[in-house]
């Protein structure tokens, strides 16, 4: 049986497919020939990440398509209820790319509050002829500890989210519109640990209390920040965006941070992929990285293997 990881996959996942008898492609299969690929090559099942769509016209196109897997969590990239419908399993690695989500939610935090995503780029420039303007210049960082973090989205990511900003001391309120409560529990070296309930309330008292924002929603019709929703921040309010591009206004983001109102955002998604606007990736109050969230080794080993003991599961130990 054949696996297409159209989007690549790790090395152990490979490891773990090949010993469960599986012979996995690696090739990289333009979106238009996606389906034509699979139907001449006999492939069961189709990984795919972020890049590659699997939408109605492959699912009618390739009848012996077996399993389509998604490695991460969002399957908007996937026409899941049209695959289920039509005898396709569908499966997500839901909780294999929590933690790494949520460190760069904190490298954007921490990049924002003490103005890394400036320095970085002025600093080869001008260290060595303007070292004491530039030192002036970065001089008002702010702490994190102390501070409120509203956590907009309370699954898995938001919850590892929470579990670091109360480790650093930070306040953490959240609003999610499934989840009422969770159990936050926050591990120690020794052994020891806390646990912290967190209730989530609505979402125009998120916007009201927070010093510090991040979003962890699917993707989803209309924006969940607008200039509506901007209006009810507090000033210098900072925002991070890891979750899906299209949840935040970039116009009015840009307005924001130009008047003002929002102190700096951090952005690995965007609502032009691969190609965000200009205004975006040269602000210097935007720290930028290009959609990465969830790709550490770490993470993309746990990824690879969870996908393939799903595929070994479903098609050798159910027979």
């Amino acid at each position: 049986m054949k696996v297409l990881a159209n989007d690549g996959i790790s090395k152990s996942g490979i490891k773990a497919l090949e010993k469960g008898g599986f012979e996995v492609i690696t090739t990289k299969v333009a979106q238009e020939q996606v389906a034509n690929f699979i139907n001449t090559n006999n492939v069961d099942v189709i990984l795919v990440r972020s890049a590659t769509k699997v939408r109605k016209d492959i699912i009618d196109a390739c009848p012996n398509l077996k399993i389509i897997g998604r490695g991460g969590v969002g399957m908007d990239n996937i026409d899941v209820e049209y695959a289920r419908a039509n005898g396709k399993h569908v499966i997500n690695t839901p909780a294999s790319s929590s933690e790494s989500v949520a460190e760069l939610v904190f490298a954007h935090l921490f990049t924002g509050v003490r103005f890394l995503h400036d320095s970085n780029r002025n600093m080869p420039l001008e260290g060595d002829t303007n070292f004491e303007g530039l030192k002036k210049a970065y001089a008002n960082g702010i702490e994190l500890r102390g501070k409120t973090l509203g956590i907009i989205g309370f699954g898995r990511i938001g919850q590892a989210v929470a579990k670091m900003a109360l480790g650093l001391g930070m306040k953490v309120i959240a609003a999610d519109k499934f989840v009422s409560k969770a159990e936050i529990r926050v591990d120690f070296y020794t052994g020891q640990f806390i646990n912290v309930d967190v209730i989530t309330e609505p979402l125009e008292d998120l916007f009201k209390h927070s010093d510090f924002i991040t979003l962890h929603v699917p993707a989803q019709e209309g924006y969940v920040i607008d200039k509506e929703e901007i209006a009810l921040l507090k000033d210098n309010v900072g925002i991070v965006n890891c979750a899906r591009g299209g949840v935040i206004n970039e116009v009015a983001l840009i307005e924001a941070l130009e008047n003002d109102k929002i102190l700096f955002a951090g952005l690995d998604v965007f609502e032009n992929e691969p190609t965000p606007e200009i205004q975006i990736l040269m602000h210097p109050r935007i720290s930028l990285t290009p959609h990465i969230g969830a790709t550490t080794l770490e993470a993309q080993d746990r990824i690879g293997s969870e996908l393939a003991e799903q595929i070994i599961d479903l098609l050798k130990n159910r027979r």
